[in-house]
């Protein structure tokens, strides 16, 4: 223990180690692991790592590191070791129970989801970017034509004049009220994303950094991040930048039909990461950065209940401890477009489940890398939509690469990346995909509702259902989609095959309809199919047909 000034000291404690004892959970990463039995896991927040300090013990017992401090954690062979940089007490929770009763407990502590809104169960498009209203417009009347139901749509970031101001560019989005009220008859929502950043060209900035609402450093500047030039970043922990920030999105957007809004950068993000230079009005930064997404969150939560809305859904790329109470929507982050990539974001969600946080997705397709002419990334879009599918929301984005000049904006968008974008075979699969979506709405409804209630994920690992078996805790490429579906995803280039772990009991394979009991089969799935098992005898069968 080092004694840090301001009364606070940097802090280890360690607990004797177990065998063959399992670990889950800490929020998601990039990297591919499951069991975090022998990994070293930093406490902080960056682009596509979420750090959630709560762990599950396949012994049968919660962990709830109650820091929000930069820190690290080993579960190593010899011990396991929490680590806080900075703190001015140690603080944890130990819950025992199954995983299903300890999710319970921790939502008990830590605040219930609301339930999901039937809006936000359905398919959202979005891209990096639309450039303009009349662009987004066009996407949105093309799946109207087509008769595929939208969620959302979303538009992405530098639609705004300035960062920090908080509103369209007239030039490019010349009347948002019209444009929303287009997208609304559709029953599709507007969603709009923002981000924390500011500098001295934006119209508020002048107000906020008097008014003592800006992120402050101890020596040095206040500029955090750099695009389009070093960035201040605001202050989410000073309740007034809270309502401060919130009156613009309210008068910029929501009054003039913005449904929900896409919380970006919301670690947050700096570089570089020295979080002992960073002083906000929770206190210093390295003793509170884990806090950052729970406060932003509650920023946009506060305010819209406050308007009188109760369908509150708020895409986020940060949680901390309690994020879901106030209706956040976590995804992975900015991930690659690559099948390793796949095959990380199932670990990723399935650790996240165990964290209390049961809204959660990925950019389907991944974000940065996909040539949507290649075979290779038409064939892996396909099969990361048969996980979509099967993930609390389904939300296709990315940034895909261009072929054609882009134009004079300051930031120009990727290739197109709607569901006609991938080739005229992908499309009828994609549609086909969407259609069953449409069809799972109900039982994800249902879902969700018990999410709320009793803290349980939507998407679960084997081990959450099946904790008497012990081959489901080391099942990490297939997972539980509610109470009755297991699915098992293709996640490798070129395979049309893989094997099953079925636990005791009948399963009904939905692609075909045959039975089959517990134990591993190996199962064919063509491009075009997907492999789910539905109990025997559920009714939620007939809607994957």
């Amino acid at each position: 223990m080092v004694n840090k000034g301001h009364q606070s000291w940097t802090a280890d404690i360690s607990f004797w180690p177990h065998d063959n004892e399992r670990f889950f959970g800490m929020g998601h990463s990039w990297d591919n692991e499951f069991d975090l039995k022998g990994t070293v896991i930093d406490l902080k927040h960056i682009n596509a790592k979420c750090t959630v300090p709560y762990v599950y013990s396949s012994l049968g017992y919660g962990f709830l590191w109650n820091v929000p401090s930069i820190g690290r954690v080993d579960f190593a062979k010899n011990k396991t070791r929490w680590h806080s940089d900075c703190c001015q007490a140690i603080d944890y929770v130990v819950i025992g129970g199954s995983p299903a009763e300890t999710c319970e407990t921790l939502a008990d502590l830590t605040g219930h989801a609301p339930v999901m809104p039937h809006w936000a169960t359905g398919f959202w498009q979005c891209r990096l970017r639309y450039e303009s209203q009349e662009e987004i417009l066009a996407v949105h009347r093309k799946y109207r034509e087509l008769g595929i139901p939208l969620s959302a749509i979303i538009v992405d970031y530098f639609h705004w004049t300035e960062q920090g101001d908080y509103k369209f560019d007239p030039k490019y989005w010349p009347d948002v009220k019209a444009m929303a009220d287009e997208i609304h008859e559709t029953g599709t929502k507007l969603i709009v994303s923002m981000w924390p950043t500011i500098n001295e060209k934006s119209e508020n900035y002048r107000h906020m950094v008097n008014s003592n609402m800006l992120i402050r450093t101890s020596r040095g500047s206040d500029r955090l991040f750099d695009f389009y030039g070093w960035q201040a970043q605001i202050d989410v922990s000073n309740p007034a930048t809270r309502e401060y920030v919130w009156s613009r999105l309210k008068e910029n957007y929501a009054d003039k039909g913005v449904d929900a809004f896409w919380f970006d950068v919301s670690e947050s993000e700096i570089w570089p990461e020295h979080y002992d230079n960073l002083i906000t009005s929770r206190g210093r930064g390295e003793m509170t950065a884990l806090m950052y997404p729970y406060d932003y969150a509650q920023l946009v939560y506060d305010g819209q209940k406050a308007m009188g809305r109760d369908e509150i859904v708020t895409l986020i790329r940060g949680a901390y401890l309690g994020s879901q109470k106030y209706a956040a929507l976590v995804w992975s982050g900015d991930i690659p477009s690559t099948f390793e990539s796949l095959q990380h974001q199932v670990n990723a969600g399935l650790n996240m489940a165990m964290c209390g946080i049961p809204w959660w997705n990925t950019d389907i397709g991944g974000f940065y890398g996909g040539d949507t002419r290649s075979d290779y990334f038409r064939e892996l879009i396909v099969r990361w939509f048969q996980f979509g599918l099967f993930c609390p929301v389904m939300r296709l984005h990315g940034t895909r690469i261009r072929h054609n000049q882009p134009s004079g904006v300051i930031e120009p968008s990727g290739a197109p990346n709607e569901i006609w974008s991938f080739g005229e075979r992908n499309f009828e699969i994609l549609k086909n995909i969407l259609r069953i979506r449409e069809n799972l709405r109900p039982y994800i409804g249902e879902q969700m509702k018990t999410a709320s209630e009793k803290g349980w994920p939507v998407m679960r690992p084997m081990f959450f259902a099946y904790p008497e078996d012990e081959i489901c805790w080391t099942l990490n490429d297939q997972y539980m989609f509610g109470d009755d579906i297991l699915f098992a995803p293709i996640m490798e280039q070129g395979s049309t095959s893989r094997t099953v772990y079925l636990p005791a009991g009948d399963w009904i394979l939905a692609k075909d309809g045959r039975e089959y009991t517990g134990g591993t089969h190996e199962i064919h799935a063509e491009i075009d199919e997907f492999i789910a098992f539905v109990r025997k005898g559920a009714p939620v069968l007939d809607c994957l047909r």
